[in-house]
């Protein structure tokens, strides 16, 4: 049993005015597939749960002024059917159909999803790859926060107490952009937590050079990366199977210049080339 008084605000500004008063004994609950397990757990013991999951200020997907908008409280089954995210960021919905289970993906957000900061975050790869911003509001006013900046560490987030997610800011796909994965490994097909995930899209000339990529890399460093020196060793490039080889070569030499060579190294090193060759193999076909 929690001893925990349970609030739920009718809208932004009754969010943002309790938070004033009451910041840092509160937790902000948007599905809590993640708070709930963690209060479970006892590693998380606050006197307030702010419950913003049903607040219509952060439950919209929408195109505005050429940038793509997602709420923090829409759920990872929305980002799944949206037509607009299919179209603009289809990375994301691939990602948001291997995310855990129905039942988890009907009421997980993508604001908790990245706000928990947990290394193996599905929907973070493909957030990357499209320069995603967190707006951010308080009762002192808003900011943007870089998904990359958003995690200080493993479950380590950077927002303060009084802050919370409002939306998500991303670049839509670029036109020319013609091939688009997201990928990832775990211990088992279903309900899944990646062990590594990786995120791309790419755009081809009809001489199959890349003239575009954008590539992430999720659960294999205490951070999920851009990884630029694969988009830089590929752009231009007419891409064969002899240099996706040494460009997952070039991957796991990166992932292993963050995390160091501990013993797990045996297996990630061969695991992340073989999954990055697996994700870029159409390219060469």
């Amino acid at each position: 049993m929690f001893n925990v008084d349970y609030q739920r605000p009718q809208n932004l500004p009754e969010a943002l005015a309790f938070l004033s008063e009451n910041a840092p004994d509160t937790t902000i609950l948007a599905g809590g597939t993640d708070v709930m397990v963690d209060m479970r757990a006892g590693e998380l013991n606050p006197r307030y749960l702010l419950d913003v999951g049903r607040l219509a200020e952060l439950r919209q997907i929408e195109i505005d002024d050429g940038t793509l908008s997602i709420g923090a409280a829409v759920t990872i089954t929305e980002i799944g059917k949206s037509e607009t995210i299919q179209r603009h960021a289809p990375a994301l919905r691939i990602a948001a159909d291997k995310f855990a289970s129905r039942q988890v993906r009907n009421i997980a957000t993508i604001g908790g999803n990245v706000a928990h900061c947990s290394p193996c975050g599905d929907t973070i790869p493909p957030l990357l790859i499209h320069d995603s911003v967190a707006a951010v509001v308080s009762p002192a006013g808003q900011r943007k926060v870089s998904i990359e900046e958003m995690a200080g560490g493993p479950y380590h987030c950077t927002l303060r107490p009084n802050e919370l997610i409002t939306h998500f800011i991303l670049k839509p796909k670029p036109e020319a952009v013609n091939f688009v994965d997201f990928q990832k490994i775990g211990r088992r097909q279903e309900l899944a937590i990646a062990r590594m995930s990786m995120a791309t899209m790419i755009a081809r000339e009809n001489d199959r050079s890349i003239s575009f990529i954008r590539f992430a890399l999720g659960s294999c460093t205490p951070t999920p990366h851009r990884f630029r020196d694969i988009e830089n060793y590929l752009s231009g490039k007419i891409p064969d199977e002899a240099m996706l080889r040494q460009a997952g070569q070039i991957l796991a030499e990166g992932m292993l210049e963050i995390t160091g060579r501990r013993p797990s190294a045996i297996y990630k090193e061969p695991a992340i080339q073989g999954l990055f060759i697996k994700m870029m193999y159409p390219l060469i076909k």
